[in-house]
């Protein structure tokens, strides 16, 4: 089968960079042409800190994924986290100079601008301006105000923040390896489009994607992103806590953690045992899984209490803002045994592991649909709708919508109503090429 239309979404996560090659077959569902992995050494807690050691272990991702997938790779879309991510709510309006015409999608995208002039901290810039509910003259709760009458526009938005640094340290690590980069995605958004439903985003959800440095959070309510947070402690501060209270090195630590390690201290007995061969001839070390359990445990409530802090933050005590969908758990720290059971007993909610198969073709091998790669999966998923996007289709829009300048392309309609995520992507594509011409001026 030939593949014209390729996307590559690249993962450049604290304990591995991931770089997934696919395309879409003819039910729409994602094709994984390849995948390539490397560790990722110079990224710590989401962010960059060494980039020579980040462009090297992005290079060899690259290189595995063209191998594997037999394609060149030249444009990634790549996702964004790292303690330096934090989100607040805004409230902004505009008022009309004449309230006899309708609202268009240009007033629209004049409020979204004045949104982004907002002054921040020194050092930081609004990396997403997502709408949430719109107001008309006062009339609350409208989602698509577009060709509404009206002279006051008002709306509330999630407002989503990173440093500056950051954010250039990684487009240079990805134009140094060789690659263009095609979009930037905050990390939890596209883990979100791979492992939750649609009716999951209506009911209210909070997804939690533990990785190795960080622990992300995402909360829906109604189809609309609520509020999004990223807490500084990842699978690795667990591995950590194993080695020094064991006195036994990392590798040793992280293999102790994925073979025997579970977030439920009462599931082990004082007499289950595992041996640990000692360093150069000393003597091989014993440790209860009772005590591995405990020290498990400490940390991954200490994690899950932040997140649940987080969650209450959002309001979830209000019944109106009720997670009905309760809590998903994906990246590769969500594997960790009886974690499900915890959780559910923390925070009170129905929980369940976030698998990103349900949007790839039905032949993907089982190690392709594991939560690990559900960021990857979203980055790739998001470099596909893109794709889709920038490829001319036969029936251009009509007179009213190809008046926006180079910007109209992005708003071609599809087939199904206009709904407030397409509107959200195409807002997310002009901070895109913001983005891009800020990057290549620096």
């Amino acid at each position: 089968m030939k593949h014209s239309n390729i996307s590559v979404g690249l993962d450049i996560g604290t304990t591995k960079i991931v770089a997934m090659v696919g395309d879409k077959n003819e039910f729409g569902k994602v094709d994984i042409l390849g995948i390539g992995k490397s560790k990722s050494l110079g990224v710590h807690r989401g962010v960059v800190n060494n980039i020579t050691q980040t462009i090297q272990s992005i290079q060899q991702a690259i290189e595995e994924a063209k191998v594997v997938s037999g394609h060149e790779i030249s444009e990634v879309v790549v996702g964004i986290a790292g303690q330096h991510i934090r989100s607040l709510q805004h409230s902004d309006y505009i008022t009309r100079p004449n309230p006899q015409e309708v609202i268009s999608q240009e007033d629209v995208e004049r409020l979204i601008q004045q949104v982004y002039k907002l002054v921040m901290l020194p050092g930081e810039e609004i990396i997403h301006v997502l709408p949430q509910e719109y107001k008309v003259d006062g009339q609350a709760e409208i989602k698509e105000p577009v060709g509404m009458y009206g002279g006051r526009l008002e709306a509330n938005f999630h407002v989503v923040v990173g440093q500056v640094t950051s954010i250039k340290n990684i487009a240079r690590c990805v134009k140094s390896a060789g690659l263009t980069m095609g979009n930037i995605t905050l990390e939890p958004l596209a883990s979100s489009e791979a492992v939750l439903s649609q009716e999951e985003k209506e009911a209210g959800v909070a997804l939690i994607d533990i990785g190795g440095g960080t622990t992300d959070l995402a909360i829906f309510k109604d189809g609309i992103i609520r509020h999004t947070a990223v807490i500084p402690f990842g699978g690795n501060v667990i591995t950590d806590d194993i080695k020094e209270g064991c006195s036994i090195i990392e590798k040793q630590a992280e293999l102790l953690k994925v073979k025997f390690g579970s977030a439920w201290p009462g599931e082990n007995r004082d007499s289950e045992i595992v041996s640990i061969p000692g360093l150069r001839g000393r003597e091989p070390k014993e440790i209860s899984l009772k005590t591995l359990s405990k020290i498990i445990n400490a940390r991954v409530v200490e994690i899950m209490e932040q997140v649940y802090l987080e969650i209450k933050n959002y309001g979830h005590d209000d019944q109106k803002k009720k997670l009905i969908g309760g809590v998903v758990l994906t990246g590769g720290g969500s594997q960790l045994k009886h974690l499900k059971q915890l959780v559910e007993y923390i925070t009170g909610m129905d929980t369940r592991i976030g698998y990103p198969s349900e949007h790839l073709a039905g032949d993907t091998n089982k190690s392709e649909t594991s939560p690990i790669l559900a960021t990857a999966v979203g980055l790739l998923m998001n470099a596909l709708e893109q794709q889709e996007k920038n490829t001319p289709k036969e029936n251009e829009p009509s007179a009213t919508e190809s008046n926006e300048g180079d910007l109209d392309e992005t708003e071609v309609p599809d087939i199904q109503p206009s709904s407030i995520s397409d509107k959200r992507k195409t807002i997310m594509e002009r901070w895109v090429e913001k983005l891009k011409e800020f990057l290549d001026n620096a």
